[in-house]
């Protein structure tokens, strides 16, 4: 869908909100409590917003022909990995369908579609195992399906019919998987000045009742969502016992259709709402709940972290540190910007600009005790090495960085992720350990491509 096709229109405006009425209920949480009310940060009170139609951005709008031939040239994962995401989550079988988006994709405008074709496959896929009795075809092709309607819903930035139906498509699809999957998976609904915020809470699998387990809190990406993330197979964090409550903040995917833009302090209220639902949930143990934040999720689980005790330990892929975000807005794909000014429902430019240097950590960073550790590119295209050094070193806990030699936003482009210790798996061990209450030094490790580690201590 082409992101500039219902600009400023008022009559689609109003026509989505109508139609907001139709999006799929999710099932409430037994248990919550109410969000604890705050300001916004500034001189200015950010609470009211009401965008009405796409952001207009000018980079975006004159560089839209450059963007179009870096996206020929290069292929649908031109700024980041769209294809290995799709992977990692719906495992092989995925693999021949990223070749497909690979080879139809040489615009910005072939992605939604391209998505959508291929989730309306895969739906069918889903029924007709469904109907041979073929559980676990049907089972994986519905988890697809709905990662893919999810996907198809990334290049639209305003609330529309098409955007609500590819959501209400993404979570139907879902709970069809959930009545089949081989774990169990409920919705959670967290209250959040007067509205709610969206989660799924999976236990893993062979889990005993009255057991008590370990449970990780995940945000993802601000190009990810819920659905995807915990992965139909091998999830790293499911294998190895803990629970996974998938987590949509002010602004995430979902919040949006809801009228819920990005607000720090929001994500600050909710983390209370969180832990202690989670604290009342008989199959977690309360003393080992941690966190993990990809991109994004990296500035976002910091905020939460700062705000309640309960969370332990934090571990973090990529970073979005720098406050203000001068690069990932103005520097990197303009893409960035126009899809975080939606999640900010805010569709001017300039007012955006002045929004944006409240997304800071200061101030959030120094009160967070728990362990946090940070693996990261030595190059991130989207936020400078020098800004994670500088939050590293504001953390008020024990902290370990990991900066990998040569390796962009998503570490890669680097063989010291292969050399050196795996992000993914070391950080797993890690977190594993804190939980245990076992203590670490505060280091900073330089990983170099021949996987040679040079240790420093972190003041």
């Amino acid at each position: 869908m082409d992101r500039r096709t219902f600009l400023h229109s008022g009559s689609i405006a109003a026509a989505a909100g109508a139609a907001m009425a139709s999006i799929t209920a999710p099932a409430a949480a037994t248990e919550a409590v109410q969000a604890i009310p705050s300001t916004a940060p500034g001189n200015r009170d950010w609470s009211d917003r009401k965008p009405v139609g796409a952001p207009i951005v000018k980079r975006f709008d004159e560089q839209r022909w450059l963007l179009d031939n870096v996206i020929e040239a290069n292929g649908v994962d031109w700024d980041q990995s769209h294809t290995g995401v799709a992977i990692r989550s719906g495992g092989p079988s995925a693999v021949p369908d990223m070749d497909e988006l690979r080879k139809r994709v040489k615009r910005l405008v072939d992605i939604g579609p391209t998505f959508e074709t291929l989730a309306r496959k895969r739906e069918a896929m889903a029924k007709d195992a469904e109907r041979a009795g073929n559980k676990t075809a049907a089972r994986d092709d519905y988890y697809i399906a709905s990662s893919y309607w999810a996907s198809a819903m990334w290049t639209i930035d305003e609330l529309n019919h098409k955007l609500i139906m590819l959501n209400n498509k993404k979570r139907d699809n879902f709970n069809r998987y959930m009545a089949l999957a081989d774990h169990h998976i409920e919705w959670v609904e967290f209250p959040y000045r007067g509205k709610s915020l969206p989660a799924i809470f999976h236990l893993p699998p062979n889990f005993q009742s009255g057991n008590k387990v370990p449970v990780i809190v995940a945000v993802s990406g601000m190009d990810g969502f819920k659905e995807r993330s915990v992965a139909l197979y091998k999830d790293g964090w499911m294998e190895r016992g803990y629970a996974v409550l998938a987590f949509e903040g002010p602004g995430y995917w979902e919040p949006p259709l809801r009228g819920i833009y990005v607000d720090v302090p929001g994500w600050a209220e909710s983390a209370k709402t969180v832990a202690d639902w989670l604290a009342k949930r008989p199959e977690i143990d309360a003393d080992k709940i941690g966190m993990t934040g990809v991109s994004f999720g990296s500035f976002f689980t910091a905020i939460m972290m700062s705000a309640d005790a309960r969370y332990k330990a934090c571990a973090v892929v990529g970073t979005c540190y720098e406050p203000g975000g001068e690069t990932i807005f103005n520097q990197a794909s303009p893409t960035f910007k126009k899809r975080f000014m939606f999640m900010s429902g805010i569709t001017d430019e300039r007012e955006f600009d002045d929004f944006r240097k409240t997304i800071d950590w200061n101030g959030y960073a120094q009160r967070i005790k728990g362990a946090y550790i940070v693996a990261c590119g030595q190059y991130d295209q989207l936020c400078p090495l020098e800004a994670t050094d500088a939050f590293m070193k504001a953390l008020g806990g024990p902290k370990q960085l990991l900066v990998y030699e040569g390796g962009n936003h998503s570490i890669a482009l680097t063989t010291a992720t292969k050399n050196g210790p795996e992000p993914r798996e070391y950080q797993a061990q890690w977190m594993a350990a804190r939980l245990a209450g076992k203590p670490f030094p505060s280091e900073r490790w330089f990983i170099e491509s021949s996987g040679n580690v040079t240790k420093q201590t972190i003041a």
